[in-house]
């Protein structure tokens, strides 16, 4: 893992994940009315000079059973779709993870294209061959990962058949 680096103070506020709630709840509206012409490409950060392609991952709650929609950056890897469990370097998983580790079979929006897939988190070789990969896409996935103290998850959609 990279060196330990100091997570911004500011980025610990009780209002940001409030924020990104409100935020994300407005992008999946606007990516699923306009078929990810709106929402579908990340451009703050290093997606500025770089825009990332984003998805809508459904996921169902392990507790609640209610369902769940995410906007997360993707990149291909063949067939498979691969997103990063990076939560912005935060201490704990990402609560759609912790989702998708109880309940693997969901779908993804990719623009207009809606698919049926089964999540699985990679293992230490695919992580190892992937994470450079996932870095040339979002070179930020690297700053989050030296600010958090838990190897951040890469995650693998596999497509599924049926519904």
């Amino acid at each position: 893992m990279p060196r330990q680096r100091p997570r911004p103070r500011q980025l610990d506020s009780p209002l940001l994940p409030k924020i990104f709630k409100y935020a994300s709840r407005a992008q999946v509206w606007a990516y699923r009315r306009t078929r990810g012409r709106l929402g579908g490409k990340w451009r703050i950060a290093a997606g500025f000079r770089k825009p990332v392609p984003v998805l809508l991952l459904d996921h169902r709650g392990r507790k609640s059973g209610r369902l769940h929609t995410t906007p997360l950056l993707y990149m291909n890897d063949g067939a498979a779709t691969v997103v990063v469990a990076s939560q912005g370097g935060l201490p704990k998983h990402p609560q759609w993870y912790l989702n998708l580790r109880a309940h693997p079979d969901t779908h993804i929006q990719i623009r207009a294209d809606r698919r049926p897939v089964r999540a699985r988190t990679a293992d230490p070789e695919e992580r190892s061959r992937l994470w450079p990969l996932l870095l040339d896409v979002y070179a930020d996935f690297e700053l989050y990962q030296s600010w958090a103290e838990r190897e951040i998850p890469v995650v693998i959609l596999q497509p599924r058949s049926g519904g």
